[in-house]
């Protein structure tokens, strides 16, 4: 279809998600991902191996978007930090993970040499 921005630049990867497409932020979410219930703030950061300065800025930045929801409660005196997914997050980290593979895939198959660029048509 003429005008279709994926036939004028087919590189240019415009369905990417910049906030999932960090690294720190789409191990977060990965790690959220096949959790209902949510990861404790420690969990998290020990599977993510990031710092507790590196994953509440990554957190904010995702809760910022509406991504995931962070809960505070106390338990045993102790603070603790819950971490889940939305279904806002859930839908467009899925979205972002097709636009992903259709990525991987075209840059598989340039690098192979079985991309063919057509010239520009106007």
């Amino acid at each position: 279809m003429a005008g279709d921005s994926r036939e004028e630049a087919p590189f240019a990867f415009n369905g990417l998600d910049r906030i999932f497409h960090e690294r720190a932020r789409l191990g977060i979410v990965t790690s959220l991902a096949g959790q209902p219930e949510g990861l404790a703030f420690a969990q998290l950061k020990r599977m993510c191996g990031l710092t507790d300065g590196n994953l509440n800025r990554h957190l904010a930045v995702l809760e910022e978007a509406g991504f995931i929801s962070i809960h505070k409660d106390l338990t045993n005196r102790r603070p603790l930090t819950t971490c889940r997914v939305t279904p806002l997050g859930r839908e467009r980290f899925v979205e972002y993970l097709g636009e992903l593979e259709q990525a991987l895939r075209q840059g598989a198959r340039a690098a192979t040499g079985s991309v063919t660029l057509r010239p520009r048509t106007t």
